[in-house]
């Protein structure tokens, strides 16, 4: 039920989801209130809310006197300003009197016998008005007279209406399932085991800030180098994008990474080209990704990286110094003539490796203050002698810890500890 003038979903300011234009170039203009004068608000209110089934959306004492009230039906944007008239004044001569104001209902007949049975005073009762409508009056309380209409044009279009909000909840439904089972899908890209290693524990993580996103970790078993000692790949990266879009490129570059890295045992350097030639080739212009690669040799502690357009990994020292590793190259999926270069640099034992995306560093809080690197050094260094599947879960939960409220990047950190 609705007042006649407005449609939609009540609020204090008439304000509706459903009403408010996207397109913001006019202001905005809706009904507000309509007055309705009487005696006593406490009774007033209890009728309006416990007979007719409003709403109280508004019930304020101001600090110098006075108070406001204001209900409105169920259904619409309409509000009824329950004004006290004060004794003898021109407002209580507006009471008992027809308001002018008209009520619509899709089932008229239903409020009808509703309302008579708890004793709402109704004249004439509904009757029919020859044009595809129903007219009858009530009053309240205070013997304030409304109007109540029933519509068989509004009836129809109520229906229609219906028919379409069913359809779209239906679809976003839809949606909701099919973005949960590509979540699901997406969780099976990260890796499942860990390759194992004498001299190097690690972890990693990845909080995504929508159902699915664009950030990518992932750890390569590259067997043993010609002395015998294992290696293993460390790689995390970011995906231009958000969303669906972002997953699908982050799917493409973790097939294009997987299909390639028998030949990250010998040659890394070779593995990221045909890595970049493929993902230039299956992306859209304009679409990239930053990618740190490491490999870690058991044995002599070895660490050969790429940093292909990524975010500096992090080396802390057992002397509480910091090595940054910077780019050694661009991003993947820029430029099909492309190439990087990998560097080497030896861990000792204790030294912790992080590699991380921006959604870590670049998590802001309320004054819009960035998380940054170095919070991201303290927050390691703070939990530094714990395990590094720990490590991860302290990190980001400092990193959520800063940034109240909704998350808007994925994020993605890799912990890795020398052992010697």
């Amino acid at each position: 039920m609705a007042i006649i003038a407005a449609m939609g979903t009540a609020s204090l300011f008439g304000l509706a989801h459903s009403t408010v234009r996207v397109d913001g170039s006019d202001p905005d203009l809706r009904l507000f209130k309509l007055n309705v004068y009487v005696r006593d608000q406490d009774r007033s209110l209890d009728f309006y809310v416990h007979v007719l089934g409003f709403k109280a959306v508004a019930d304020v004492a101001f600090p110098g006197g006075g108070r406001w009230v204001a209900v409105a039906p169920p259904d619409g944007t309409g509000v009824l300003a329950l004004m006290l008239a004060e004794p003898s004044s021109k407002e209580e001569e507006l009471i008992g009197r027809t308001t002018q104001l008209a009520l619509i209902s899709e089932d008229i007949e239903g409020t009808y016998q509703r309302w008579q049975a708890r004793g709402v005073k109704f004249d004439p009762p509904p009757k029919d008005m020859g044009w595809g409508g129903t007219f009858a009056r009530f009053a309240d309380v205070d013997g304030n007279w409304f109007e109540l209409v029933g519509s068989n044009y509004m009836n129809r279009e109520i229906e229609a209406q219906r028919r379409t909000a069913m359809q779209k909840m239906e679809a976003e439904r839809r949606v909701a399932q099919e973005l949960e089972i590509a979540k699901e899908v997406q969780a099976r890209l990260f890796p499942q085991s860990r390759p194992v290693m004498r001299t190097l524990e690690y972890a990693g993580i990845c909080r995504q800030a929508r159902q699915v996103g664009g950030d990518y970790f992932d750890f390569l078993a590259l067997g043993q180098n010609a002395v015998g000692n294992c290696r293993v790949g460390l790689m995390v990266g970011d995906v231009s994008g958000k969303g669906i879009a972002a997953a699908l490129l982050m799917a493409n570059l973790q097939a294009n990474v997987r299909s390639q890295s028998a030949m990250a045992v010998d040659h890394p350097e070779c593995m990221l080209a045909s890595v970049n030639e493929l993902f230039y080739a299956n992306s859209t212009a304009g679409s990239y990704a930053t990618l740190f690669f490491a490999e870690y040799e058991d044995g002599n502690s070895l660490l050969s990286y790429a940093n292909c357009g990524h975010l500096p990994g992090l080396v802390l020292r057992n002397d509480d110094s910091v090595t940054r590793l910077e780019a050694t190259g661009k991003p993947l999926g820029l430029f099909g003539n492309w190439d990087c270069a990998m560097r080497e640099f030896r861990l000792e034992a204790g030294d912790l490796l992080l590699l991380y995306t921006d959604g870590v560093t670049e998590s802001f809080n309320e004054a819009e203050e960035e998380f940054g690197e170095e919070r991201l050094i303290e927050a390691a260094r703070a939990c530094r002698d714990v395990a590094p599947a720990a490590m991860v879960e302290e990190i980001a939960d400092a990193v959520r810890r800063f940034s109240v409220g909704e998350q808007f990047d994925d994020i993605t950190l890799i912990v890795a500890r020398c052992g010697g």
